[in-house]
């Protein structure tokens, strides 16, 4: 493997591409609405006038996604022999319930 491809199979690369796509598809999006709608103003009280319907989308999303990380959960604890593997799990798990609380909190401190 050439030091190249060794680096696109690193973990840290790997995030860092998908960090880096999300990031401009925010981007792209928030620019396309921007120019459809002519302003920053506009585009912003189209964003607070669709406030309720992101948040329906935002409630559906996760709920599928808790359905399907309890389905893995499953899976993994049942594959994870050690109690160390089933710590980091439950690290992870409180990770990301943190990390979304923050992220609605924010929604709603703005």
């Amino acid at each position: 493997m050439t030091g190249f491809s060794r680096v696109l199979t690193h973990p840290l690369a790997k995030a860092l591409a998908w960090v880096t796509l999300i990031l401009g598809i925010a981007l792209a999006v928030n620019l396309a609405g921007i120019t459809v709608l002519g302003n920053l103003s506009r585009w912003s009280q189209w964003l607070d006038a669709h406030t309720t319907h992101f948040l329906i989308w935002r409630l559906c999303l996760y709920s599928v996604t808790i359905y399907g990380w309890l389905r893995m959960r499953r899976r993994l604890y049942r594959d994870a022999g050690n109690q160390t593997a089933r710590q980091r799990l439950v690290r992870a798990e409180i990770g990301a319930v943190v990390a979304i609380t923050l992220l609605e909190a924010s929604v709603l401190l703005t």
